[in-house]
């Protein structure tokens, strides 16, 4: 059953995955779980801030699970869900598309933006 917020299954695949950073920690956590200093290291470039929010809307969406362990200072690991896994096993194919035109796409994009200037 389809909520009233999407059009289709590819909408809500797209919301819960939409953005910079979304795939890129399903796919980091895909691997192993990880504390939120692990996942800053890994994803060059994203900020704290941009981090915890993308992990909040992922563990509101049920796709990343966070895990407070009893110690001080608090550890704090997360990991994906069940319904993760099933995401990070379906954004796979995506990958590997973009793995075998990533060359391609990028010479399209210069010759686009020279043709631009």
């Amino acid at each position: 059953m389809r909520g009233p917020d999407f059009l289709c299954g590819l909408d809500v695949a797209l919301d819960v995955v939409g953005g910079k950073w979304k795939a890129l920690i399903i796919w980091a956590l895909g691997v192993e779980p990880r504390r939120t200093g692990e996942l800053r290291r890994e994803l060059e470039g994203v900020s704290e801030k941009m981090l915890i929010q993308q992990l909040r809307e992922l563990e509101r969406d049920g796709v990343v699970a966070r895990t407070v362990h009893d110690q001080v200072p608090p550890k704090v690991v997360y990991s994906l869900t069940p319904t993760g896994v099933a995401l990070e096993l379906a954004l796979r194919p995506l990958g590997d598309w973009g793995e075998g035109n990533c060359d391609r796409v990028a010479v399209t994009r210069r010759r686009a933006t020279r043709a631009c200037g």
